[in-house]
């Protein structure tokens, strides 16, 4: 894949992550599971974007020195600690 198209994929994962992030903040604080809400509870199509939301994680885990070098993400440690 080119350079250009993997940003694209990381946008997406980005996205779903924090659709699943958000999501998770409103069933921890509300006890109100949006997603399910929208598509069925444990609809075929729910676990489908729970599915894409871990499978984004997992991605987004093994691969985060790779996307940070795409994006020309540099980050520094202090001199001194």
């Amino acid at each position: 894949m080119k350079t250009g198209d993997l940003k694209i994929f990381d946008c997406l994962v980005g996205a779903l992550l924090i659709i699943g992030g958000l999501n998770w903040g409103l069933v921890g604080f509300f006890d109100f599971n949006l997603v399910a809400m929208i598509l069925g509870e444990m609809s075929v199509l729910s676990r489908i974007v729970y599915a894409l939301v871990g499978m984004a994680a997992v991605y987004d885990i093994i691969t985060i020195k790779a996307i940070w070098k795409r994006w020309e993400i540099h980050f520094k440690t202090p001199a001194h600690v």
